[in-house]
């Protein structure tokens, strides 16, 4: 089970930012959240962030599998390395090799 991202970032906009919920693109976000990709992205533009922040976030991040899905497949077609990747995303290098060998089945046909 999943939680409604949509309702929880409505609900915080409507309490603390209702201006910032009159935005349309802000709108087309909220409209998008089905993968953590687009989570991270619109948390990304609504709030700043300082080094400290930033830093508990990336501890705390979880990915599911569309979106490891998505980013293992881009390496693949770009060819880029692993060390690349983690620079690029903010994730560790360790992370993506799990990725790779827990989803290798699926990413052959790719």
């Amino acid at each position: 089970m999943r939680p409604n991202y949509n309702r929880i970032y409505q609900d915080l906009l409507k309490q603390q930012y209702p201006e910032k919920l009159e935005c349309p693109k802000i709108k087309e976000h909220l409209s998008r959240l089905d993968s953590t990709e687009e989570i991270l992205k619109l948390n990304q533009r609504l709030f700043k962030q300082n080094k400290e922040t930033s830093k508990t976030n990336q501890q705390l991040k979880t990915y599911d599998k569309k979106t490891m899905m998505k980013l293992l497949t881009y390496q693949k077609k770009h060819d880029f390395s692993t060390s690349f990747m983690s620079r690029k995303y903010n994730i560790s290098r360790t992370t993506f090799s799990k990725w790779k060998k827990t989803l290798e089945k699926e990413l052959q046909p790719i």
